[in-house]
């Protein structure tokens, strides 16, 4: 019976996910905001609010920080996979796309912070500043610079089939904007529960509590993602869909400092594990080939060169499986 509400739920994650991504697209052909700031902060902190939930229940209520680290880590290794496998499938596609400078700066934060967690993981900077750890301190600050950066850059607009939704919606403005929040309402609800449901399966598995963070409620908090990534692309809107992902990473490590707040009389650093270790490894490795990908996109004449990252980077989520 678990199951079966589990493929109810994962249904409606994808429904709603599809939804919602249609309402992103055309609120970023039919507004004046910065497709940086839809992808990377609006769409993103929508696509990582179960991330957030399971996270702080995890960490406050099961007292279990171990599977808040890994599935926030595993959310993100997925995530990355997740638009390598767009770049591959629809190369010509992303060849063409107007990227937002931005992305690449979220990107190159992510791989601050990831140091940073590094960092902490080999001792080497781990202390704290009143209960807090110095890495926590650091997420904030990186990602408050990340999320400035998004919402001022205007560099990259929607890709060369923007104007084929923008003339067949007969929706207002105020309309796709209700009907993004209500989406947006059902998504996270559907999402939040489906984490919860994942959680009682990976009990009933009785799986370690980082694998089931990585494998289980990673994957499955980071549906929204996968599924909206996806309607983008196909819509023909690969730089919100990059910066869903980016943002979402960026978005994700806040949620980290967020635990460590909460979470009294402890560190939500755990690294006991060796999973939670090699995901902190995969995850620079796949965060570093995403940035070559976005640095040599415009720069390749051969688009099947790009090949040769994104598979570096679905290489380094499976090593993570098999490791």
């Amino acid at each position: 019976m678990i199951y079966l509400i589990y493929l109810a739920l994962a249904i409606a994650v994808v429904l709603l996910s599809i939804k919602a991504s249609v309402y992103v697209d055309l609120l970023d052909k039919n507004t004046k905001l910065s497709g940086a700031f839809i992808g990377g902060v609006l769409l993103s902190a929508v696509t990582s609010l179960p991330e957030l939930l399971t996270s702080l229940s995890s960490t406050v209520w099961l007292k279990n920080p171990g599977l808040s680290l890994g599935n926030i880590l595993g959310s993100n290794l997925f995530n990355m996979t997740i638009i390598a496998m767009l770049i591959i499938l629809w190369t010509s596609n992303f060849k063409k796309s107007n990227i937002s400078k931005s992305h690449s700066y979220t990107a190159w934060v992510t791989l601050a912070i990831y140091v940073a967690v590094a960092l902490n993981m080999l001792n080497i900077v781990n202390f704290e500043v009143v209960t807090i750890s110095i890495t926590s301190i650091i997420i904030l600050v990186l990602y408050t610079l990340g999320v400035k950066t998004m919402s001022n850059d205007d560099s990259g607009t929607a890709d060369e089939f923007k104007d084929e939704t923008a003339v067949t919606t007969s929706l207002s403005l105020k309309q796709i904007i209700i009907r993004f929040i209500l989406v947006s309402i059902g998504l996270v609800i559907s999402s939040i529960l489906i984490t919860y449901v994942t959680d009682i399966i990976a009990a009933r598995l009785n799986l370690g509590a980082s694998l089931a963070g990585a494998l289980l409620l990673g994957i499955a908090t980071s549906l929204p993602e996968l599924t909206s990534c996806v309607s983008l692309v196909k819509i023909g809107n690969f730089n919100v869909s990059v910066g869903n992902i980016v943002g979402s990473n960026l978005f994700n490590f806040l949620i980290i400092f967020i635990s460590d707040v909460l979470f009294i009389g402890g560190t939500v650093y755990d690294f006991a594990e060796s999973q939670t270790r090699n995901l902190v490894i995969f995850g620079i490795i796949s965060t570093m080939l995403m940035l070559t990908v976005l640095k040599i996109k415009d720069k390749v004449k051969n688009k099947y060169i790009l090949y040769i990252p994104s598979i570096g980077i679905i290489v380094s989520y499976l090593l993570f499986m098999i490791v």
